[in-house]
């Protein structure tokens, strides 16, 4: 059972066994084939969605960040859910994950679960989007919630997008150029602390923002989709980038150049089971693939991964086909297990 949790499912034959020691392997030459770095303690789940059912929850794990196995086979694991999946684990040890019916629902909804199998609602929150400073016009939009811990504030940080202006069939990309980053804070999703606000002061169309710490303690950075259409203007349109600030709610300054190609959306963040790199999944839309970029830290330097190519021995990293949006989060090896059991792969 062990040895087969520690096989990762690439392209183009099965993969050696991947590595379990305490220390990671050492890089090996450029382009040869490479044995991914296991902790026997750590793995990963990844909550999403598919092509098929836009909304709806999905599961997939993986033992070294890198090669992702479908759980239930293929079939969602929560019949109650819909959103942009977005899970945080909270000061109680519970895990809260947050969603909404449509863009157009007037409610953000929060669900909580002590094992990550069996969810349970939790409340709702209804943002109040008129006399938002810095946002006059606001439409009654709630684009993809986001919702990030912060241990040392004590409070959850409730990211999302909302736009100005509605789309025309002429000029649709204005409802998308009108989109900003919004936020609350809550201690326990019951009660926030104050009516929305803008989280970044620069005028930049931003959506699918999430803020983790910075590396070393110095911070925290945003990570955001410019949603602006790219251009020769905007040659920086329809990618994801990062900001980094001094603290959780800023100030951030403009973001720094594309860590991904233009036309990715979605994008969600893990720690490497080796403790020494960030991988940065995007997915290409609308459901085409997903792509990963890597880096040492999240100020980089961040390059492309390789991986679901027509070269399986330089793919760094697999994905199944239809997989869309969603949140990767870090897991124990028991919860894996037990995940595993609850959602087979072959069910």
């Amino acid at each position: 059972m062990l040895a087969s949790l520690l096989i990762g499912a690439g392209l183009g034959g099965t993969p050696a066994l991947a590595q379990t020691k305490a220390t990671p392997p050492a890089a090996v030459p450029p382009g040869a084939p490479e044995t991914p770095y296991v902790d026997p303690d750590k793995a990963y789940l990844f909550a999403h969605m598919t092509s098929e059912h836009y909304g709806v929850l999905y599961y997939a794990v993986s033992v070294d960040g890198l090669h992702w196995r479908a759980l239930n086979g293929g079939q969602p694991v929560s019949q109650d859910y819909h959103g942009h999946a977005s899970i945080a684990k909270g000061p109680d040890g519970r895990y809260y994950l947050v969603g909404n019916k449509s863009d157009g629902d007037r409610l953000i909804r929060f669900w909580s679960s002590t094992d990550l199998i069996h969810w349970a609602p939790y409340g709702t929150y209804e943002p109040k989007l008129s006399n938002i400073p810095g946002l006059p016009n606001a439409l009654q939009r709630i684009g993809a919630p986001k919702l990030y811990f912060d241990a040392p504030s004590g409070n959850f940080l409730l990211t999302w997008h909302t736009p100005t202006v509605p789309g025309v069939p002429d000029d649709p990309e204005r409802y998308w150029a009108s989109q900003r980053t919004l936020y609350v804070q809550s201690k326990d999703l019951k009660t926030f602390a104050a009516p929305p606000k803008r989280l970044f002061n620069w005028d930049m169309a931003t959506i699918d923002t999430f803020v983790r710490p910075n590396d070393d303690g110095k911070g925290y950075c945003a990570i955001i989709k410019d949603e602006r259409y790219p251009s020769y203007n905007w040659t920086t349109g329809k990618t994801v980038r990062i900001s980094c600030g001094p603290t959780l709610l800023g100030p951030y300054p403009e973001p720094g150049a594309p860590i991904s190609p233009n036309f990715r959306e979605a994008p969600t963040l893990i720690r490497a089971p080796n403790g020494q790199d960030w991988l940065m999944y995007y997915e290409q839309y609308a459901g085409a693939s997903y792509g990963l970029s890597k880096a040492p830290r999240l100020e980089g330097p961040w390059y492309q991964v390789s991986g679901n190519s027509r070269m399986p021995e330089w793919d760094r990293f697999s994905m199944p086909e239809g997989f869309r949006h969603g949140s990767m989060i870090e897991i124990s090896r028991k919860e894996y297990d037990a995940i595993v059991a609850a959602f087979p792969e072959g069910k």
